[in-house]
């Protein structure tokens, strides 16, 4: 008995021993915290007193923060109450503003796209108008972020833009009355023949669920009996919208994701609550390279259950989990709280951010570290590299002629003067890019001495400087000479070669400029090979069966 007594005095020792260098550890770590914080608030304040010049003391702050914050993960964010707008942008899809997609061309922002029905839509704001001032203020050289700022404001205040368009000699001046502006999460769908529909999700704000419900409801009534839906390019958004929208589609009571993080708070589990709209429906989800987050999510659960046909490349493979926290001032903090983990058990994070590489670079979990799961059928899945589709598209490469032409906005350009001079052209189920428009396409080119080197020219170039410093050149001119003209290209031949990707990229352009992005879509439509292998896999039940199978 005594020999008892003293086992449990012993094993209570221990226990008061470990829990009391847990306090240390602890008290250490909340010291060290203190200690943190004095030594910034004592350096930044000798800083802004004793440094030459004058500092900008929010900017340091902000730089500070960001620094830090970069450090741990891309998705944890603190936004200043300057930039509570892009947070509530980012969560429900809207801002108050004129309503455009900017960017930059040459010093100045110019209009990319106003939205349908926007603001900027209604002044007659056109693509490739320049922004010279906003307010009075000039705008050449700012950037996009702060032309933005200045665009945005409050709703039914006025704002006035002095803008360069196409063909016009003399700027114009445009009064735009801000309004504000709900980004839709499904700016398309259809029906792609006469029993399959399609859905175009571009992300998961707080309307989300409800306008992918609208859009099956008014498929279903125009006799959809397949659907395809289209997640690609979409960034994700708010979890419990993807939990929403998984509902549509499993049993009630199914688990679509569950979340665990360093604080018990953040284990939890996500399960459908109602009765699936659509049950039995057949379903192709296609996903990209740049579907993440909730995209991953809703085609994660869908494909662990066995309830859709998963089409296109490996999605991006985000795990991670962001809550938003209030800080003092009207501030917010975007902090990543937890990892998910969806129906089959598996994660499918890609990026081991929390082992960084000596150069401060982190890399994507190798194939060989990747562990096998089941989906409900017993088909294997794995985890570590986002989700990897049950059918795979090759994704398009293109040409460097093309790149080109894109980043050195020739076909924005091309498109803008087109339309200065030509009001219409067909609709997007009936264009066809003509060969004498992509004549008069390679005619501007020309006009605008447009030129570019391929990477294996830039190679060359640096093996005959290299030759030349070690004085081989002479020994091997012969065959540079020869290297040289079996590289060099023609941009007339290059441009007759890779004439369909062109093609395809110049139609897009003109679809967006006289259809907007409607307009685009309905055209990708007819010759999109994603959306053609979901027909083939929908209109064929055997198939469809097979795979899930």
């Amino acid at each position: 008995m005594r020999k008892n007594t003293r086992v449990i005095i012993f094993i209570s020792g221990v226990l008061l021993l470990a829990f009391g260098m847990l306090g240390l550890k602890e008290d250490d770590k909340r010291f060290q915290i203190s200690k943190g914080l004095d030594i910034f608030a004592t350096l930044f304040r000798d800083v802004n007193l004793f440094y030459v010049d004058d500092v900008q003391p929010e900017k340091m702050v902000q730089d500070g923060i960001d620094a830090m914050l970069k450090k741990l993960d891309p998705y944890t964010v603190y936004y200043p109450e300057t930039k509570l707008d892009e947070f509530k942008m980012m969560t429900t899809g809207e801002y108050a503003g004129i309503g455009s997609v900017i960017g930059m061309k040459d010093d100045y922002v110019v209009i990319r796209e106003p939205y349908k029905g926007s603001p900027s839509y209604k002044a007659g704001l056109l693509p490739g108008d320049l922004i010279l001032a906003v307010d009075g203020e000039n705008m050449k050289g700012k950037n996009v972020e702060y032309v933005s700022s200045r665009l945005k404001g409050q709703p039914g205040k006025e704002v006035v833009l002095k803008l360069q368009r196409v063909g016009e000699e003399k700027p114009l001046e445009k009064r735009v009355l801000r309004e504000v502006v709900q980004v839709p999460s499904v700016p398309y769908y259809g029906m792609l023949n006469n029993e399959i529909g399609y859905i175009y999700f571009t992300g998961f704000t707080d309307k989300a669920a409800d306008d992918v419900r609208s859009a099956i409801m008014d498929l279903k009534n125009r006799g959809a009996q397949s659907l395809v839906l289209d997640l690609r390019g979409n960034g994700g958004g708010l979890l419990d919208q993807a939990v929403e929208i998984a509902n549509f589609f499993l049993p009630k009571g199914s688990l679509i994701v569950s979340t665990k993080g360093k604080m018990k708070q953040w284990d939890k589990e996500y399960r459908t609550t109602r009765n699936p709209l659509l049950p039995d429906m057949k379903l192709a989800v296609l996903i990209d390279r740049a579907s993440a987050s909730a995209s991953e999510i809703l085609s994660g659960s869908l494909q662990d259950y066995d309830r859709a046909v998963i089409i296109g490349e490996r999605s991006f493979g985000k795990g991670l989990v962001q809550t938003t926290r209030d800080l003092v001032y009207n501030t917010k903090l975007k902090v990543t709280t937890a990892k998910y983990y969806i129906p089959s058990g598996r994660c499918i994070q890609a990026v081991d951010y929390s082992h960084r590489n000596p150069d401060g670079s982190v890399g994507t979990i190798p194939d060989s570290l990747m562990k096998p799961f089941k989906t409900k059928a017993g088909r294997t899945v794995y985890d570590g590299g986002g989700i990897t589709p049950d059918v795979k598209i090759e994704p398009e490469k293109y040409a460097k002629v093309t790149q080109e032409l894109v980043l050195q906005d020739m076909i924005f350009d091309f498109v803008n003067e087109y339309a200065a001079t030509h009001p219409t052209i067909a609709t997007p189920s009936e264009f066809v890019l003509s060969d004498e428009l992509f004549n008069e396409f390679k005619e501007y080119l020309k006009k605008r001495e447009f030129e570019y080197e391929t990477a294996s020219q830039l190679v060359l170039e640096r093996l005959v400087k290299a030759t030349q410093d070690e004085k081989y050149y002479d020994q091997v001119s012969s065959q540079v000479e020869q290297l040289k003209n079996s590289l060099g290209h023609s941009i007339d031949r290059d441009l007759d070669v890779f004439k369909k990707e062109i093609s395809d990229i110049l139609s897009d352009q003109l679809m967006e400029r006289y259809y907007m992005q409607e307009g685009v879509i309905e055209y990708h439509i007819r010759n999109d090979k994603d959306i053609a292998k979901a027909l083939e896999v929908l209109s064929n039940n055997e198939e469809y069966q097979k795979i899930l199978k």
